[in-house]
């Protein structure tokens, strides 16, 4: 199971990594997200649940986010259940789409995007 586990990720990662984020999957949570923003850096990681690379992504960004000490607000859009609110985003921000894509916004404005393996929060 160990290979199967390095691809998909154990139980209790996949249980730890859940904690980190707050969850986008309203109109009220991406609201509640802007509206954060005006008080410290918001950034809105848009994962593909079938997509290989965005779970890999996802994955390292993750670590990243464990080991950092930087005090941003982390929140979390599964694209394929809230496609909806995924094209908000893209609409709202002016932020061609893409999957993986991490999107920072402060004071209400997106301020930083990257996707793919650009993805890399000492970017930010």
């Amino acid at each position: 199971m160990g290979f199967l586990d390095q691809i998909f990720g154990k139980k209790e990662d996949q249980d730890h990594s859940k904690s980190l984020w707050k969850k986008i999957e309203s109109q009220k949570d991406l609201d509640a997200a802007i509206e954060k923003s005006s008080q410290q850096k918001v950034l809105i990681f848009k994962h593909s649940t079938r997509c290989f690379i965005s779970k890999t992504v996802l994955r390292s960004f993750e670590k990243q986010m464990q080991a950092s000490d930087k005090n941003f607000g982390y929140y979390f859009l599964d694209l394929l259940a809230y496609r909806s609110i995924s094209n908000e985003i893209e609409s709202r921000f002016d932020v061609v789409h893409q999957s993986p894509q991490l999107i920072v916004l402060e004071n209400g404005k997106a301020i930083y995007n990257a996707s793919h393996q650009n993805i890399d929060l000492d970017k930010i």
